[in-house]
């Protein structure tokens, strides 16, 4: 059989007809498609044609959600917010067959002595029932958040670094967790506050804190520090203010940023501040208890960075 160059085929086009595939050689029609080789061959000449063929496989439709799940070939994708990356079989709930048909009542003890036993052998060993409750338990806290994918995967990432380099030795597993949550929305610049995720967690806040500078020692993590322009579209979609207020407060941020007015204080006070003093020139006149309580810190931190961005930058406010 003899090798042509890839992807050589010759294809005609007659008026009003479909395009027809021919030998490139011999010019034949009688084309021959062997997908476990990945060859198209001409039955003529014995061309190959093509040795790089791919299977597209079966074109099928479906018209709701029942028939998509049944014609699928594929399962969920991997993840690795479940212990076992989502890779592992289970047997369903559902006291059903392969055909949809139901399971006659005799054979019912034995399917739920079946479940029982795959359940059991999912979790092996130590690893994979620490991960399994701390995968769990991170899933609770992001859930708690309103965290989106991205962030948990990451943050099971983190989670199984520090379970593969021995950190866990010593230290509770929902500290560590709530550890690589944090770190996770510090890595995809989804801020959240220690407070926040103590809040969630049933862990101090101190402790957290310990945990982390630990974690990103130990694993190399390269977080930059949170800026507050990443604050301020959340504390604004909190307290229900307009795009207006929260254009004004990015400017203003970033003038104090360009002044180093920001350097040294914390992230969430400034943004506070500066949401504040735009809150009110727009008209949108928000208390500084309001802004307080959404952005967690005190009104006096409030006042005090409010003071100083208003001498610093020349803005004045009519209160």
């Amino acid at each position: 059989m003899r090798k042509g160059r890839p992807m050589a085929r010759a294809k005609e086009t007659r008026e009003g007809a479909e395009e027809v595939e021919r030998c490139p050689e011999c010019g034949s029609t009688h084309l021959v498609r062997d997908y476990e080789r990945g060859e198209l061959t001409c039955e003529e000449c014995g061309l190959v044609i093509d040795d790089q063929l791919i299977d597209q496989g079966p074109e099928w439709r479906a018209f709701d959600v029942e028939q998509g799940e049944k014609r699928a070939r594929t399962g969920a994708p991997m993840t690795y917010t479940i212990h076992d990356k989502g890779l592992s079989t289970e047997i369903s709930w559902k006291n059903k067959d392969s055909y949809g048909k139901s399971i006659p009542t005799r054979n019912r003890a034995q399917l739920y002595r079946l479940r029982k036993w795959q359940r059991r052998i999912r979790v092996s060993n130590a690893t994979e029932r620490n991960l399994a409750f701390a995968l769990g338990e991170l899933d609770r806290m992001a859930s708690a958040m309103g965290l989106p994918r991205n962030v948990r995967e990451t943050a099971a990432m983190i989670y199984r670094k520090a379970v593969n380099n021995n950190l866990i030795r010593g230290r509770s597993i929902e500290g560590v967790v709530a550890a690589s949550l944090y770190a996770a929305c510090r890595q995809c610049n989804v801020p959240r506050t220690l407070d926040e995720v103590a809040g969630s967690s049933r862990v101090g806040r101190k402790e957290i804190g310990r945990t982390y500078r630990f974690m990103t020692r130990e694993l190399k993590l390269k977080l930059m520090p949170t800026k507050p322009q990443d604050y301020v579209s959340r504390f604004c979609s909190e307290l229900k203010l307009s795009g207006d207020v929260q254009t004004k407060a990015t400017e203003i941020l970033k003038e104090a940023s360009k002044r180093e007015l920001t350097s040294g204080r914390g992230p969430t006070g400034v943004a506070a501040a500066a949401i504040y003093i735009s809150s009110i020139t727009a008209n949108e006149r928000r208390t500084q208890r309001e802004v307080a309580n959404v952005a967690g810190v005190t009104e006096v931190t409030i006042r005090n960075r409010y003071k100083e961005l208003t001498e610093k930058l020349g803005i004045e406010v009519e209160l």
